[in-house]
């Protein structure tokens, strides 16, 4: 199977999942899984407001992916990166050039 012949309500619905869980997760840090797999909760909200159409925008998009407002969530949740995570990350990011 390749994900191009996934049902859309399937992939919706694998969304809304993986969207649920990053939220009951607000450990797992943005810098974390940045420096992981080279995305993070910003980049999914911003993914979703491109594949929105201009129906909403950015903020709008990481707000649905949140489930607040960024800064609010930034503001209860966001620690600190150590340099170590940023290096990780900065090395995560040109891998997906």
């Amino acid at each position: 199977m390749d994900i191009e012949t996934v049902d859309d309500a399937v992939a919706a619905e694998a969304f809304r999942r993986l969207v649920h869980h990053l939220q009951h997760r607000t450990d797992a840090q943005n810098v974390d899984l940045m420096g992981l797999a080279g995305f993070c909760r910003n980049c999914l909200g911003d993914w979703l407001a491109e594949a929105s159409d201009g129906a909403f925008d950015k903020g709008a998009g990481r707000e649905a992916v949140y489930g607040m407002p960024y800064a609010e969530w930034k503001a209860k949740h966001q620690g600190e990166a150590t340099p170590e995570q940023i290096a990780r990350m900065q090395e995560s990011i040109q891998r997906n050039a």
